[in-house]
C-alpha cells in the first residue's frame, strides 16, 4: 500500500533534467484553459500490482468549484486519496490536496497539502505573492518565478497544453514549488496511442512525466500518462513500475466535464 500513497496524487510532482528534444512551451505564463470548468469531478480508481495480479488498493477524487480569493475567481481544485478500509490496517491513506487557480491566468495563487500516510501526518499551506514573487509558507518566506505551479495546479496547467502543436519526444516545461523549493520540470509528450482501460476503450495522447529517483520509484521515465484524445484532455490512466511491483490509476467515472467525451470509442 506505501506504493499506493506516492502514486495516486500528482504524479508529474518530482521531474528530472534532460537537455534532449525541443521545449516549444517556453512561454508558460500565456497558457489559457479550454480543458475543463467549474463543477468538473473526476474520479478514480489506484490498483497494486505484485506477481501479475492487480488489487484495488484505493479511490482518488478530484473536484472542482469556482470561489473567491481576495477578490479574484478561482478554481477551487481538491484532490483526495483514500486507501480502503480493508487494507487501511496495512497502510492507510488519507490525503488532500488543495490548489487555488486563478481563473484568468492560470497561476497558483494558494496551495494545501493535508497528509495522513500510514501515521505520518504533514499539513502545508502556501501562498503565492504574485506581486512579490514570493511563496509564504508554514516554514518562511521563498522567491519563486513569475510563473509558478504547485503539484495540483500543474495537471490542470498540463491538460491545457495544445498538443497538436508537438512533435513525438517534445518538451512541455514549466516551474513548480514543491516543499519550499522550486524544480524546473517538464513532461515529454510521446504520441497518440489507442488504449483499453476499466472504463473503456479512448483515443488518447500519452506522455511521459520524468521522476526523480526516490523511496519508491525508480526515477527516469518510468511512468505513463494517458489523458483524452479531445478537448477535456481528462488523464484516464496512469501506470508506473515502483520497486516492488506496479502501480495504476484508472478513471472510473466522471461529472459536468466543459466538452463532448469524443475520444471514447466504446463503454465498457
Amino acid at each position: 500500500m506505501k506504493g499506493f500513497k506516492l502514486f495516486c496524487l500528482p504524479l508529474i510532482a518530482s521531474l528530472a533534467f534532460t537537455t534532449e528534444a525541443r521545449t516549444p512551451y517556453e512561454d508558460v505564463c500565456s497558457i489559457r484553459n479550454t480543458a475543463f470548468s467549474a463543477g468538473e469531478k473526476v474520479f478514480y480508481t489506484a490498483y497494486y500490482n505484485v506477481a501479475g495480479v492487480y488489487i484495488n488498493a484505493g479511490n482518488v477524487t478530484f473536484t472542482n468549484t469556482l470561489e473567491s480569493l481576495n477578490g479574484k475567481p478561482v478554481y477551487h481544485i481538491a484532490g483526495e486519496a483514500n486507501t480502503n478500509s480493508s487494507y487501511d490496517w496495512i497502510f492507510k491513506v488519507r490525503d488532500r490536496y488543495e490548489t487555488y487557480i486563478d481563473t484568468a491566468t492560470m497561476q497558483a495563487l494558494k496551495f494545501v497539502r493535508n497528509v495522513n500516510e500510514g501515521g505520518y501526518k504533514k499539513y502545508q499551506n502556501v501562498t503565492f505573492n504574485k506581486n512579490a514573487n514570493t511563496a509564504v509558507t508554514n516554514t518562511g518566506v521563498f522567491k519563486v518565478p513569475v510563473c509558478v505551479q504547485d503539484v495540483v495546479s500543474a495537471m490542470f496547467y498540463a491538460r491545457n497544453v495544445d498538443f497538436s502543436k508537438l512533435r513525438p519526444n517534445d518538451k512541455i516545461g514549466f516551474s513548480m514549488f514543491l516543499d519550499d523549493e522550486v524544480y524546473e520540470m517538464y513532461i515529454r509528450y510521446i504520441g497518440k496511442e489507442t488504449i483499453k482501460t476499466k472504463y473503456g476503450k479512448f483515443k488518447t495522447i500519452k506522455f511521459k512525466p520524468l521522476l526523480l529517483k526516490g523511496e519508491i520509484f525508480e526515477g527516469g521515465e518510468k511512468m505513463t500518462a494517458w489523458v483524452t484524445d479531445d478537448d477535456n484532455r481528462i488523464p484516464v490512466r496512469l501506470e508506473s513500475p515502483i520497486i516492488v511491483g506496479k502501480v495504476k490509476m484508472d478513471m472510473m467515472s466522471y461529472e459536468n466535464i466543459r466538452h463532448p467525451l469524443t475520444s471514447l470509442i466504446k463503454r465498457k
